[in-house]
């Protein structure tokens, strides 16, 4: 593995090279968007409490396959690919809260790979599943604070990561970023905290 941070440009360039089909690329961008994806998960897995956590490498095994498995799929830059990292994290814990919970009602659920090496607290399945119904009404209300939210949360991201994805300066970030709070904690009922 490279022991070297990468620059965005090298990560990018790689990225091109691999949606342009160079298989060589992949080999190479993989150790070095892997500690990166490592970060991100154990950004949002560190809320978790002790004991009742998803392993982190879990989550980065799982969100690494899906993105390696992504067929037509045009990477733009390296903002571009963890921009779709943080949304496949989101989805991977949203749809293992599900199941989780849909599993305790008796729904013989099927099991998530991720089932095998950890638990998710009951509290905070429904927590992540309700946050995730939230973020849904907000993205038909302003699909940007949602999309910042998710970023912000699920990823980890900074303000200055979130307004490189999505191409907005860092003030904008910040502005929604306050008011998508405001809003998730009305519609979630100041029951979490985002």
């Amino acid at each position: 593995m490279s022991q070297h941070s990468p620059s965005p440009h090298e990560v990018t360039k790689l990225l091109i090279d691999w949606s342009n089909g160079d298989q060589e690329a992949l080999d190479h961008l993989t150790p070095l968007v892997y500690a990166e994806l490592r970060r991100l998960a154990h950004f949002y897995m560190c809320r978790e409490r002790p004991g009742h956590t998803l392993q982190t490498t879990a989550l980065v095994n799982e969100a690494y396959l899906q993105l390696v498995q992504q067929k037509g799929l045009h990477w733009q830059n390296r903002a571009h690919f963890f921009g779709i990292a943080a949304r496949l994290m989101r989805h991977i814990l949203v749809d293992y809260a599900r199941e989780r919970n849909s599993a305790k009602r008796g729904g013989g659920a099927r099991r998530l790979s991720l089932d095998d090496v950890a638990e998710l607290s009951e509290e905070k399945a429904s927590e992540v599943v309700s946050l995730d119904d939230a973020l849904n009404t907000l993205a038909e209300v302003d699909p940007q604070q949602s999309r910042i939210v998710e970023l912000r949360f699920f990823a980890g991201l900074t303000i200055e990561e979130t307004a490189e994805v999505l191409g907005i300066s860092p003030a904008t970030v910040k502005r929604d970023w306050a008011m998508a709070k405001a809003w998730l904690y009305h519609e979630i009922g100041g029951r979490g905290s985002v």
